[in-house]
C-alpha cells in the first residue's frame, strides 16, 4: 500500500482513529463490493450504507453537538475521505453525502433548523438526502438558476427542474437552490429545505452513468411545490453565499477523494507490474514502465500536497476559493492521467473487466466535471490572479 497519508501531519488520537477506521472499512466493506456495485449500475449499495452508519462513517463530518463524529476540520475530513475512496470513490461519495446536505444548513440555517434537520443525519437510521443545484440548462454557472421560488403569504411556491442530483432516487429530503428573481442572478439565489413527499415533487428514474455508479443520480421536478417560510435557509438572496462556501469545502474534499483513487491505482499497478513478466523479466524492471510508475506516484503526491494546503487555509479561516479550485483541478486531472497510465501499464488486461483499472478510469473522469468543470476551476484561478 502507498505511504501513510498522515505523514508529517499532527493529529489527535481521535483523528487518527477515524482515519484508521476508514482505512479498515474501505478494505473490508467497500473494495470487495466495488465491481458488483459497478455492474449493478443503478442499484444503491444500501447494505454498505447501513454498515457505515453503524460505525459512524456516514456522519463523521457532522458536529458532536448534533450527534455527529465531530471531525469538522476539512484537513482531517480529507484524510478520512482519501481512505474511503481508496476502497471505491463512487461508494465512498454516497456514504458521506449526508454531510454535503448538512453544509448549507450549518452555514445558513437558524438554530431551530439545525436542531431539527441535523440530528436525524447522525441517528441509527438516517435519511438519504440531496442537494439540488444543477439544472438542464445550468451547470457550473450557478448564479443563472431558473428554478423559481415565489412568495405567497406564509409559503413559497417553487417551480423548476433539477438534473444530475446525487442520491435523488432514494432521498427523503432536498436542499433546493432556487431564485426569487432570475434577473438578480447571484443576489436572488435562495435555499429551501424540501421534503420528498410534498405535493408537486417528482423524482425521475436513476440515470445510467459512465462511472461512479455507487452514487445514483436522477432528475427532480418541482411543480407548484408549496414550502413554508420556515423551510427557507437564511434570508432571501443569501443562498449563493451558502452554496459557494459549500463548494469551497467540497472541492477540497473532491481533491482528497480523487487522490485516494490515484493511490489505489498506483498500488494496484505497481503490484501488477511486479507480477507481469515480459521479455524474460517483470515489467516493472523495464525502464519505460518504471518511469511511468514514477510519474504516477509523483502526480499522486502533488495532488495530496495541494489538497492539504487548501484544507489548511480553509480551516484557518483564510480565503480558500482559489486554493480549493487548484486542489480540485490538479487532483482530478492528475487522477485521470494516472488512471490512463495504469490502464496502459496493464496492457490488454486493463481493457478487460478482470481488473478494476478500466472502472477506475471511468470513475476518475467525473471529477473533472462535477461541482464545476476543470475549465471553471481555471476561470476561478485566473480571476484570483488579476484580483477579481
Amino acid at each position: 500500500m502507498s505511504r501513510d497519508v498522515t505523514d508529517g501531519i499532527e493529529l489527535s488520537d481521535e483523528q487518527r482513529e477515524f482515519v484508521a477506521l476508514a482505512r479498515d472499512f474501505a478494505a473490508k466493506e467497500i473494495r470487495p463490493r466495488a465491481r458488483a456495485v459497478d455492474e449493478a449500475d443503478t442499484e444503491a449499495p444500501m447494505d454498505i450504507w447501513a454498515k457505515a452508519v453503524e460505525v459512524g462513517l456516514a456522519s463523521y463530518m457532522l458536529p458532536t453537538a448534533y450527534g455527529g463524529g465531530g471531525i469538522t476540520d476539512v484537513l482531517t475530513q480529507c484524510l478520512v475521505q482519501q481512505e474511503l475512496c481508496y476502497g471505491d470513490i463512487g461508494i465512498a461519495n454516497f456514504l458521506t453525502s449526508g454531510s454535503f446536505f448538512a453544509e448549507p444548513i450549518l452555514a445558513l440555517g437558524s438554530p431551530e433548523q439545525k436542531e431539527k434537520w441535523i440530528p436525524p443525519l447522525c441517528g441509527p437510521t438516517p435519511p438519504v438526502t440531496s442537494v439540488a443545484v444543477t439544472e438542464p440548462g445550468v451547470g457550473s454557472d450557478a448564479a443563472s438558476l431558473q428554478t423559481r421560488a415565489v412568495r405567497d403569504g406564509d409559503d413559497y411556491v417553487i417551480n423548476g427542474q433539477k438534473t444530475w442530483i446525487s442520491n435523488a432516487p432514494m432521498s427523503q429530503y432536498f436542499v433546493v437552490f432556487a431564485t426569487i428573481d432570475p434577473a438578480l442572478r447571484a443576489r436572488g439565489i435562495t435555499a429551501f429545505l424540501v421534503e420528498r413527499d410534498r405535493e408537486g415533487v417528482t423524482v425521475g428514474n436513476p440515470m445510467k452513468k459512465y462511472g461512479q455508479r455507487g452514487t445514483l443520480n436522477a432528475e427532480v421536478f418541482l411543480e407548484n411545490v408549496r414550502v413554508p417560510v420556515a423551510n427557507r435557509l437564511g434570508e432571501e438572496g443569501k443562498g449563493f453565499y451558502g452554496l459557494m462556501r459549500t463548494f469551497d469545502a467540497s472541492r477540497i474534499i473532491i481533491g482528497a477523494a480523487t487522490t485516494g483513487l490515484s493511490r489505489a491505482i498506483v498500488d494496484a499497478t505497481v503490484q501488477y507490474a511486479k507480477e507481469r513478466v515480459q521479455f524474460g523479466k517483470p515489467i516493472i524492471e523495464h525502464q519505460a514502465v518504471a518511469f511511468r510508475l514514477a510519474d504516477m506516484a509523483a502526480k499522486t503526491d502533488v495532488s495530496h500536497l495541494v489538497t492539504m494546503r487548501a484544507a489548511r487555509l480553509f480551516d484557518a479561516g483564510q480565503p480558500a476559493t482559489a486554493a480549493s479550485a487548484i486542489a480540485k483541478l490538479t487532483a482530478s486531472e492528475n487522477t485521470t492521467w494516472v488512471a490512463n497510465a495504469g490502464l496502459m501499464t496493464h496492457g490488454g488486461w486493463g481493457y478487460s473487466r478482470e481488473f478494476l483499472i478500466e472502472k477506475w478510469l471511468r470513475d476518475a473522469k467525473l471529477e473533472e466535471i462535477e461541482e464545476g468543470t476543470s475549465d471553471i476551476q481555471r476561470l476561478i484561478i485566473s480571476r484570483s490572479l488579476i484580483g477579481r
